[in-house]
């Protein structure tokens, strides 16, 4: 069994184009082996000494650890928001069947 060096990357957006845009370029330059958009989300948190709330679409992002670098700043390149959230979780473990799946597909189009 390979090492668990697979992550889930968690990343909201403003409702809209955004979310889909970024979700389509992560997975279409082999930095996200899939994306789930998840809009509708609610949060809650302080910004310039205010707390505020915002909708939001959440994205689950599935990497590895070998792209986190790239993926990382593929988001702060492309995201609308000045600081975006980009959190990454490990996976402590998950059907080795999709976590081959995730890691070949983060490797590149001629590995998948």
């Amino acid at each position: 069994m390979p090492e668990n060096d697979c992550l889930l990357v968690l990343c909201t957006c403003p409702p809209g184009a955004a979310a889909a845009d970024l979700a389509e370029t992560l997975v279409g330059e082999s930095l996200a082996a899939c994306v789930n958009q998840l809009p509708g989300v609610l949060s809650s948190f302080r910004w310039e000494g205010r707390v505020q709330q915002e909708t939001e679409t959440l994205l689950l992002i599935k990497s590895t650890r070998d792209r986190l670098e790239a993926l990382t700043a593929r988001i702060r390149e492309l995201h609308p928001y000045e600081l975006p959230e980009v959190v990454a979780v490990p996976v402590m473990g998950g059907l080795e069947s999709y976590l081959d799946w995730v890691r070949a597909s983060v490797a590149g189009p001629s590995e998948q």
